[in-house]
């Protein structure tokens, strides 16, 4: 089943992530080459592609799991909370209908 997982920054997390970011980005590639992964990226904190120095505000990341409880465990692991840039991690069973 799908699971989406939304995760809001922490303030100020620009610095955090940048620390973090290797670990995390390896850990969604393995997602993407099991063939797991929907979709995942950062909400930037302007309107912008490339905030800069405005960095993000959260992620989303949308993948399949067994189970609700090995989604929230993935999260949980994550090199992003592990480094708290994180401050929130929602994780829900997602429907994908479209397209």
């Amino acid at each position: 089943m799908l699971y989406l997982i939304y995760s809001q920054d922490v303030e100020n997390s620009l610095p955090l992530r940048k620390v973090a970011r290797p670990a995390h980005l390896e850990r969604v590639e393995r997602l993407k080459q099991q063939g797991r992964l929907v979709i995942a990226g950062p909400c930037p904190a302007i309107d912008s592609d490339d905030p800069g120095e405005a960095g993000f505000t959260g992620s989303l990341i949308i993948a399949e799991f067994d189970s609700l409880h090995d989604a929230q465990k993935w999260a949980d692991e994550d090199p992003y909370v592990l480094g708290g840039v994180y401050q929130s991690v929602t994780v829900k069973p997602y429907k994908q209908v479209l397209p």
